[in-house]
C-alpha cells in the first residue's frame, strides 16, 4: 500500500486496502449493547445528548438529530456488554453477496426503527455486524449553529455575545466505534475485504508490527470520516469506545460541564487527536464504557494513501491532558485472565514481548 509517511514500515501484512471487496459499506448505523438496568443506561445517555427514539419492553432505541432513525440499541440482559455494530449498505444485492459468506444468516425482515433488511455476521473476533439496506431516514431534529468565532484576521460576532445553553450537548450522528481484539490481522483483513474498509492511518510498535489501524469508508470522490472502525491489538475482544458528533468545540466543553454537574465518570480530555484531528472528551456509563463526544474531525477522500506512525501516548494528541494510565488499563477479572492466557497460545498476533512493550508504553 502507498504510505503517507516512510518512517516506520510495517513488518506485516496487514492493515491495507482490497482491490476488490465484497461490499463497500456507506455508513455506520447503529451500535448494539446488552444491560442489566435498562433505565439507567437511559439516564447517561440522554444527559451525554443522545435522543429517545423508541422504547419497547426490552429493548431501548436512541438516535442523533440527523435523518439516522436510530444509533443506538440497548437490549435488556443480566450482564452488561457490547455486542456488535449496524453497518448501512448501498443495494439489496449487497445484502446477498453478504449472505453467502460462511457463516452468514439469510436476508432477515428488520422491526427495528427506519425497517429495511439485515444480514447477520460475526466478525473473526466474534463481534456481530449487522448489514442493513432499505432502512428508511426519519425527519432530522433542528439543532443550534455553530457559534461564530471572532479570529484574529475575520471578526464576524460584533456586538454580541457566546452564551451557549446549558443543556446536553446535541448529538448529531454517531462516529466511530473502537475495538479491541487479540486477532488483529485476520480482524482487519475481514473488514477490509468483505466491508471495503480503508486504512486512513497505522500505528506501530518499534519492530513494525502494527498496534492500531484507524479505518474509513470507501465513498470514492465522497469525503468520508477519517475513521468509523479503528481496531487496536489488545489480548481479548473488548468494546474501547464509540464517539458521537457535536456542532462545535462549545458543545465539547458543554457536555463535560453538564456531564460532571450530574455525576458522571470522566475519563479524558478535552484535547485534540492527532489522528484524525478531533477535539475530544471521553465519558463513562454506568458500567465503565467510553463515550466521546467530538467535533472539528478530518475528512478525506478514497485516493488519500495510508500513513504509517509510531505508537505512544505522546502520539494520542497535540495538546490537552496527557492520555491517563487508567484510560487503556483493562479490567482483569478471572474472564479476562482466562482469555489472555488462551489467546497467547493460540492467536498468530499476540506475544508476551508485544504484550510487555504495550504495557510499558501504555502503564
Amino acid at each position: 500500500m502507498t504510505q503517507r509517511s516512510s518512517q516506520p514500515v510495517l513488518a506485516t501484512a496487514q492493515p491495507a486496502r482490497h482491490p476488490s471487496p465484497t461490499v463497500r459499506a456507506q455508513a455506520l448505523a447503529h451500535l448494539i449493547f446488552e444491560r442489566p438496568d435498562i433505565d439507567k443506561a437511559e439516564r447517561f445517555l440522554l444527559d451525554f445528548g443522545l435522543r429517545l427514539a423508541r422504547r419497547d419492553a426490552d429493548c431501548l432505541y436512541l438516535r442523533g438529530t440527523g435523518s439516522a432513525p436510530y444509533c443506538y440499541r440497548i437490549e435488556k440482559s443480566d450482564e452488561a456488554r457490547f455486542v456488535g455494530f449496524g453497518l448501512t449498505l448501498a443495494s439489496r444485492s449487497d445484502l446477498e453477496r453478504l449472505a453467502q459468506l460462511p457463516g452468514a444468516s439469510t436476508i432477515e425482515p428488520l422491526s427495528t426503527p427506519g425497517g429495511g433488511e439485515r444480514v447477520r455476521l460475526s466478525d473473526p473476533s466474534g463481534f456481530l455486524v449487522e448489514a442493513i439496506h432499505g432502512q428508511q431516514p426519519v425527519e432530522a431534529m433542528p439543532h443550534r449553529a455553530p457559534l461564530p468565532f471572532n479570529a484574529v484576521d475575520e471578526e464576524p460576532r460584533i456586538n454580541a455575545t457566546q452564551r451557549p445553553p446549558i443543556e446536553p450537548p446535541e448529538i448529531i450522528k454517531l462516529g466511530h466505534v473502537v475495538l479491541e481484539v487479540a486477532d488483529y490481522q485476520a480482524t482487519c483483513a475481514w473488514y477490509t475485504e468483505h466491508f471495503g474498509f480503508i486504512p486512513s492511518d497505522v500505528q506501530v510498535l518499534p519492530d513494525g508490527s502494527p498496534a492500531v489501524t484507524f479505518m474509513r469508508l470507501d465513498l470514492g470522490d465522497t469525503p468520508a470520516d477519517h475513521h468509523t472502525l479503528a481496531i487496536a491489538q489488545g489480548f481479548m475482544a473488548a468494546y474501547s469506545h464509540s464517539a458521537y458528533q457535536v456542532v462545535d468545540a462549545d458543545a465539547v466543553g458543554m457536555g463535560q460541564r453538564v456531564l460532571r454537574e450530574r455525576g458522571w465518570k470522566h475519563a479524558w480530555g478535552i484535547g485534540r487527536h492527532i489522528l484524525g484531528s478531533q477535539i475530544f472528551d471521553y465519558w463513562q456509563d454506568p458500567w465503565g464504557d467510553k463515550h466521546e463526544h467530538y467535533c472539528d474531525g478530518d475528512l478525506f477522500t478514497a485516493d488519500q494513501p495510508t500513513g504509517v506512525h509510531e505508537v505512544s501516548p505522546e502520539a494520542m494528541s497535540q495538546w490537552g491532558q496527557r492520555m491517563p494510565k487508567s484510560f487503556t488499563k483493562p479490567v482483569m477479572n478471572p474472564a479476562a485472565v482466562r482469555a489472555l492466557l488462551r489467546n497467547l497460545r493460540r492467536s498468530p498476533d499476540l506475544t508476551l514481548r508485544k504484550l510487555i512493550t504495550l504495557a510499558r508504553m501504555f502503564g
